[in-house]
């Protein structure tokens, strides 16, 4: 409610008092983000929030704001806070007076290189956790301080409301030609001159274990559920690999990268770890993800017939080769032999969004599976 994720469809109380119940249940802990730079009027709100969450429980907050800080640390000492990249980040100094307030764990900026990083780390107690994002979306502005989308739309990605400038077409104007508006070379669109790759630091676990980095973050918000659960599974995969035996985890990289790649992203980039980035961070012939494989659903239950059950994400039809996603990895491609609606009705295909459907496949998938098809 208070992250910067305005946009998001946040959970209800009720909700969120579920989830981390479920969560807890299988061993998981669940941060809630409360990360905004808040202004007077979000004071109260905030106070009331964190009343809710003291009851809720969840492990902790991640916070960037000092006002906010004190207000969790008055209302509900017990939640752990985790101090976010918003808080720019950047040198020991900050992380050992955020430890001193009471702060559990602190959000590296992007900004830092792995040298930084583990200058950090021989300075700071073994205590104080350090957290880095490893993968997703990067900011043009520092650490997500932008404010173009305020100027441009009233939009306040400080306040989680952020329209992504960055990723808008732009053209040049010469000030003594006005009116006159000239593409930057790449295409007859205009470029996008401040649109960043994603960030991707799977092919360089050793650095970050070696780093003394406690927690990988990556970003994952306003993502699909195949992202998410694509991502991060690659990575746990890639984490626990690497400290079975480091010559596992590089027999496997090309597995990690291409397995990674069955998600929606756009082109990769290792950011600021290893030096500033060039030119060849940014993407400037279009704006777009590249998308390989399209996801269609969770599976939330077997019929007792042998159907799985699920609500659609996108279109899919009878005899379709598709793909069961499994936690473990050992991800089985099926055939779609059957599908009828919630009422038993025979369908050949599924064309309307988030319609409830039964399927009967090649293979029955086990619950909470995901089902994807490969784009190309």
């Amino acid at each position: 409610m208070y992250g910067l994720r305005a946009k998001a469809k946040n959970f209800s109380a009720e909700d969120m008092k579920e989830g981390v119940d479920f969560a807890h249940e299988h061993g998981k802990r669940v941060f809630v983000t409360a990360n905004i730079t808040a202004h007077n009027k979000d004071m109260d709100g905030i106070r009331r929030y964190f009343g809710e969450l003291k009851e809720i429980g969840p492990d902790a907050l991640i916070i960037s704001d000092p006002g906010v800080f004190d207000i969790a640390r008055e209302v509900c000492p017990e939640i752990e806070i985790h101090i976010s990249t918003q808080s720019n980040n950047v040198n020991y100094g900050t992380y050992l007076f955020w430890q001193r307030m009471g702060a559990k764990r602190v959000v590296s900026a992007r900004e830092l290189s792995i040298k930084e990083i583990k200058d950090i780390r021989a300075h700071i107690p073994d205590d104080l956790e350090i957290e880095t994002f490893v993968h997703g979306a990067m900011c043009i502005s520092y650490s997500g301080r932008c404010l173009l989308s305020n100027y441009f739309t009233g939009r306040d990605a400080n306040l989680g409301a952020c329209t992504h400038p960055c990723r808008w077409k732009y053209y040049i104007m010469e000030e003594n030609r006005p009116g006159e508006y000239l593409p930057v070379e790449e295409n007859e669109r205009g470029t996008y001159i401040f649109n960043s790759k994603d960030l991707c630091m799977i092919e360089h676990i050793p650095d970050l274990v070696d780093a003394g980095i406690d927690s990988f973050k990556i970003e994952g918000r306003m993502k699909t559920a195949l992202y998410v659960a694509d991502v991060a599974r690659t990575y746990r995969q890639a984490i626990d690999d690497y400290f079975t035996s480091p010559e596992l985890y590089e027999s496997r990289k090309d597995y990690y990268m291409d397995e990674i790649s069955k998600c929606t992203y756009r082109q990769y980039t290792t950011g600021f770890f290893y030096g500033k980035p060039t030119h060849e961070g940014q993407i400037y012939d279009n704006n777009t993800y590249v998308r390989k494989y399209t996801y269609l659903g969770i599976v939330g239950g077997i019929t007792e017939d042998g159907y799985a059950v699920l609500e659609q994400r996108n279109k899919f039809c009878v005899g379709d080769e598709v793909e069961i996603m499994k936690p473990d990895g050992s991800d089985c491609h099926v055939k779609v032999l059957a599908m009828r609606d919630d009422k038993g009705e025979a369908m050949e295909s599924c064309p309307h969004p988030q319609q409830m459907i039964q399927v009967r496949f090649s293979e029955t998938p086990d619950l909470m599976n995901l089902i994807r098809v490969s784009c190309e």
